[in-house]
Order: structure tokens, then sequence, then C-alpha cells
């Protein structure tokens, strides 16, 4: 400490003391210097450490790390892709359930119409009173058929507000269909593995393992830096530079024997390395299983919209027939029920085979990497 603040004196070493006679300088243990007085000491110091060499260590961890910023943007991009898949699907699930809400309307005002077909065939003796019941309660339950469909619209609507963070989504309009030119399948793959974010992501990780195993590797070599060192040492708190000091050193680290923990870690990295490429490349056959999927699905839903479109027509014209052949007391009102039933039926089952269809189309849309665009 009185070296540092520059107040070391000769007494301090023990030389203020004449040596017993017939012994040499130096020959006598200074008690100064090894039972010194109590001193209070304020030290204010500046240190700069830097390392010189660190066999590539610090080179190595900037690409992991430079590597991983890249890997967690790709990441980002992946689930930002997969979020715009659940807000198109909150859309087409409320323009479905506005669907519904036409179709039961379409219902109701036929049930409606039956009520009143057996009102005035029942006056005029035709039927029975039993016809005027069966159309009232298949008018009673298309009514409330309409009301859980207008409860599901209201609550579709609240989930997509809630996924867009917009408080004034109000209605929607028609489904968001994403349409694919012919392309074949092969083509589609090829796409894939080209732009998707979340197989980029993985290629970037590896590239992060192999990096790994450099790294370990440095631990090799030996480590060199460098210390400076400036301060003021006083029994009272100083800047005064005539009690400042400055320390300049290097050093050198090398390991000699670490009981095989280097080539541990470096098997180690090796190991999880070898990992990452094995999932990589199961990853990239994963891509084109999943692509290959949603290709297949995407032309079965549409070719399934195709019958129930044809389904919903006719099911409307047996409607119609049946309308008129209880009119001519040809059916029952029984049957005529029915017929509506299917009708109904028919036209649910359509809306919700379009619905698939959007759906299946944004799936393939994702599964290529591409973004999902919300208009």
């Amino acid at each position: 400490m009185k070296l540092t603040s520059r107040k070391a004196k000769m007494k301090d070493f023990g030389f203020a003391i004449m040596p017993p006679a017939g012994t040499n300088v130096g020959d006598e243990a200074p008690d100064a210097l090894n039972n010194p007085s109590a001193r209070t000491n304020y030290e204010t110091k500046f240190v700069y450490e830097v390392p010189l060499f660190t066999g590539f260590k610090l080179t190595k961890a900037h690409k992991m790390a430079t590597l991983q910023v890249k890997a967690n943007k790709a990441k980002y991009n992946y689930d930002k892709k997969e979020l715009a898949l659940e807000v198109l699907k909150a859309y087409n699930g409320a323009v479905a359930a506005k669907y519904f809400i036409s179709a039961t309307k379409k219902a109701k005002e036929a049930t409606a119409s039956f009520v009143n077909f057996a009102q005035e065939m029942f006056k005029e003796g035709y039927v029975t009173e039993i016809d005027v019941k069966q159309a009232r309660v298949m008018d009673l339950k298309t009514n409330g058929m309409l009301l859980e469909a207008k409860s599901k619209y209201n609550l579709a609507l609240a989930y997509l507000r809630f996924l867009t963070n917009t408080d004034d989504i109000t209605d929607t309009k028609d489904f968001k269909m994403l349409n694919f030119n012919k392309v074949d399948l092969i083509t589609l793959q090829e796409k894939a593995l080209s732009i998707r974010d979340d197989l980029e992501w993985m290629k970037l990780n590896t590239a992060t393992m192999k990096e790994k195993i450099d790294f370990e590797k440095s631990a090799k070599y030996p480590m060199i830096g460098a210390h400076l060192e400036y301060g003021f040492n006083d029994n009272k708190f100083s800047i005064d530079d005539t009690q400042d000091y400055y320390v300049i050193a290097t050093g050198l680290e090398y390991k000699i024997f670490d009981a095989n923990i280097i080539n541990n870690e470096i098997e180690k990295a090796k190991v999880e390395y070898r990992k990452t490429k094995n999932y990589l490349d199961y990853m990239i056959e994963g891509i084109k299983l999943q692509v290959e999927k949603t290709y297949l699905t995407l032309q079965t839903k549409q070719a399934v919209l195709k019958e129930k479109l044809k389904a919903r027509d006719l099911a409307e014209d047996v409607l119609i027939q049946a309308e008129e052949m209880y009119k001519n007391h040809l059916i029952t009102m029984n049957e005529l029920l029915m017929q509506q039933a299917n009708a109904q039926k028919a036209r649910a089952e359509a809306i919700m085979a379009k619905y698939e269809v959007t759906i299946a189309s944004a799936k393939l849309q994702l599964a290529i990497g591409k973004e999902i665009k919300q208009g």
C-alpha cells in the first residue's frame, strides 16, 4: 500500500535498525515489514484487461452468435406465417358462420311457408291438425338454429378481433381463397425446400453446432492477455498524481493437463452436431411429405366441394318438387319436412366444404413456405 502511494520508507523494510554485531546488513528480519502497523487505505483505480489471443474462441463465438441471430429471425418469420394461418382460419370461420345464418334464414322462410300451407289446407279439410303441428315443430327448431348461427357468428368475430388486436371488425365479406395455378407436386416441393423459414432455421442451427466443435477445440491453444492498471493509493481519498501508480502486464495461460476435459467437450460438440445434422436431413424429407400431403388434401377437398355443390343444387330441386307434391296431396307433411331437412343439411355441407377448401389451400401455401397475405 505504501509503495503504490509512494510513501514507503527504508525503515518500513527494516533498514532503520542497525544489525547486531557480527551480522551482515540484510540478515536481520525486518520487524516493520513482517509486522506492519494498522493502516487505513483508499485505492481508486482504472483497470483495462484485453485478450490478445484466445485460441480463436472469440472468433468462433462471434460466428455462433451471428448464426443464431439469423436463426431467430427465420424462426420469427415462420411463427408469423403460422399466426397468419390462424387468422385466416378465424376469418373464414366467421364467413362460414355468416353463410350458415343466410342458409338458416332460407330454411326459416321455407318452414314458415310450410306452416301456412298446412294451416290453409287444414281449414279446407285436406289435412289433419298433425300436419300443422309437425310444420310448427320444424319451424321452431329452425328458429333455434338461426339463433345459434347468429351467436356463433358473433363469437367468430370476437375471436377474430382477439387474434388481430383490432376492435373495429364488425362484419366479414366472402371467403379468402388462395388460388394455385396448375403446378406439379415436384415443383412445389422444390419451392418449399428453397424458401421454408423453419428449414433455414434448422440449417443455421446445424451451422452453429459445427462452429461449436472448433469453439471447443480452441481451449487447446494458449490464452494470452494484457492487463493495464492505473490508480491512486493513499491513507485518505486522493487523486493526487504524487500518490498514483500504474501496472502494465501480459500473461499467458496454457493447460498442460486437464484430465481429458477438453477432448470430452469436443466429442460432445461433435455428437450434438451429428444429432442436429440428422434432424436437418429428416426435416427435409418431412417437408417433402408435408407438401405432398397438403397438395393431395387440397385436390380432394376441391373434388368434394364440387360434389357437395351438386348435391346442394339437387336437394334444392327435390325440395321444390316436394312442396308441389304436398300441395297436390301426393306426399305427407313428414315427407316434405324430411326433404327440407335434407336440403338444409346439403346447404350446410356445401358451406363447410368451401371452408375446408380455403383452409387446405392456405395450408399448402404455408407448406411451401409462402406468406399468407391478409386482404
